[in-house]
Order: C-alpha cells, then sequence, then structure tokens
C-alpha cells in the first residue's frame, strides 16, 4: 500500500489556513504533518480539516508559539508526545499506524520541530542557541532513534531547523558562522542521525552536489530571484524501511503563494 506523507512548518495553521486548504485540495496526501501551528489544542481548525477528509488528528499544541500536529484520512492506533531539555514546549508528537489504516507494514510517526536557535551562534551568550544544542543532544537518545535503531518501522519529519550538508544552503562558505549551518550543529545533528541509523530520504532522491532547499527567509525581497535557501525540514526512514520510500516532492511554488510560510511541503510516498 501506498502512503504519502507530507511535512510542512506551516507558521501558524490558522493564519495560513487558506493555503493548507489549498494544498490539501491539490495535493492529496494521506497524511500531513505539520510544524510550528502556533495554537493551544483547544482551538486547532478540527472542523476544516475534517471537511476536507483528515478526521484523525493528533495535536501538541500551546498558545502563540511552536506546535506539532499530524491529521490524517487514515486512523492511527496511539499517540504520544515527548519532552526535551525539561521544557513544556510542543515539539514532538507520534502516532502509530497499522494495518487498521490498511497498512500490511505498521509503522510510527514522529513529526519534530527543533528549535530554531536565534540569531548569535554562541550559547555563552545566546541561550535560545544553547537550548538547540541541547535539544540535539537529547535527540540522540530519544524515543524515535531507540526505535530506529532497534529495527522498528519508524519515520521522522519535520523541521528541524539545520541544514547539514554543504549544498543544502546556497552558500555552504558564507554559511558556516549563521545558525542553522555551523560546524557545531551539523555534528550534533549528523550524532542524532546516525546514532538511530536513519536514512536520509531526500537525499536519496536528490543526491548532492545538487542544491535542496525548503526555506527561504522572508528577509529577501526577491526569494526566487536570489535564490539563497536552505533545506530546514527533513524526512528520515528507519533502516528496515530501506527501499520503502517511492517519490518525493518539494513544493517550491508554495513559497509563492498570497501570505506564504517561509518553508514549503514536502511529501514522499513510501510503499507500506
Amino acid at each position: 500500500m501506498v502512503v504519502s506523507i507530507a511535512t510542512w512548518n506551516i507558521n501558524s495553521v490558522r493564519l495560513r489556513m487558506p493555503i493548507v486548504r489549498k494544498f490539501l485540495k491539490s495535493s492529496e496526501p494521506d497524511i500531513l504533518c505539520l510544524q510550528e501551528t502556533k495554537c493551544p489544542d483547544e482551538v486547532f481548525p478540527h472542523e476544516q480539516f475534517e471537511k476536507l477528509g483528515y478526521p484523525h488528528i493528533a495535536l501538541h499544541g500551546q498558545k502563540g508559539y511552536h506546535g506539532v500536529a499530524v491529521v490524517s484520512r487514515r486512523p492511527f492506533e496511539s499517540l504520544s508526545r515527548d519532552r526535551f531539555c525539561d521544557k513544556e514546549d510542543a515539539r514532538h508528537i507520534a502516532v502509530k499506524f497499522n494495518r487498521g489504516a490498511g497498512l500490511s507494514e505498521s509503522f510510527t510517526l514522529h513529526n519534530f520541530y527543533i528549535p530554531a536557535g536565534g540569531d548569535i551562534p554562541d550559547p555563552a551568550l545566546n541561550p535560545k542557541f544553547a537550548h538547540k544544542l541541547n535539544f540535539l543532544d537529547e535527540l540522540v537518545e530519544c524515543t524515535a532513534n531507540r526505535d530506529s535503531a532497534n529495527g522498528k518501522n519508524a519515520i521522522l519529519v519535520g523541521d528541524l531547523n539545520v541544514a547539514p550538508l554543504e549544498n543544502d544552503v546556497w552558500s555552504h562558505r558564507q554559511m558556516l558562522k549563521v545558525v542553522s549551518h555551523t560546524p557545531v550543529e551539523v555534528e550534533k545533528f549528523t550524532r542524532a542521525q546516525e546514532a538511530g541509523r536513519w536514512i536520509d530520504v531526500m537525499r536519496g532522491f536528490i543526491p548532492e552536489p545538487e542544491k535542496l532547499y525548503t526555506w527561504w527567509s522572508y528577509r529577501a525581497a526577491d526569494w526566487l530571484e536570489s535564490n539563497r535557501g536552505r533545506r530546514l525540514d527533513h524526512v528520515w526512514a528507519s533502516s528496515s524501511l530501506k527501499g520503502a520510500a517511492q517519490e518525493m516532492k518539494i513544493l517550491s511554488k508554495a513559497r509563492g503563494w498570497e501570505r506564504p510560510s517561509d518553508h514549503v511541503p514536502v511529501i514522499v510516498k513510501f510503499d507500506l
């Protein structure tokens, strides 16, 4: 059974519901993982998603900041939420899909929103950057990593806020001192990825040295012309799902939609 999974940092789900609706109607993923929903669970737009054919909803939100959600056409068996860095800041949710969803293989889907880290790449001067580094350290031993490393079927998606490879940014040399591509972030990110034996699904379809972006800054006067992007959004699959990813699409045109997020959707089809 082929299942399409989309991930998108939406930068306020209620504000950008018109483009979410546009995306769901045009791309029709089976499952949509959202980050930075910026609303508590009780005011999440349940009815609008249900009308669009996504009645199965898992939430981990908070007022005004952060927040993650999974909306699905297919039922899931259970959900869980992990805490990181002793904070209640709604940065992870996981849902387990089994044969009740029409699948031959059960799997757990983890949706993450890793801290952005602020602007100063020095943990002594910038508490936000220190938080990000601590989060990446804790990612090594988190539930998702343990499950993946132990051979369980898992898929991890989200805004991980690190562009790890040289061609995940518009200029490796100029970005080395910019938060999201600093050597310390990349080292910790890579350590977490390797600890879980994760497969970088996106680079399986578009290998280096080709450029690969999912985010373009609001600060750019013309994001399309300057094309100074970064790959901050990721899709990982456990080693047990090697070969399951069949197709990948980055919907770059969504960056040009009315009142857009600065991130764009990534869609991957898995044979499960």
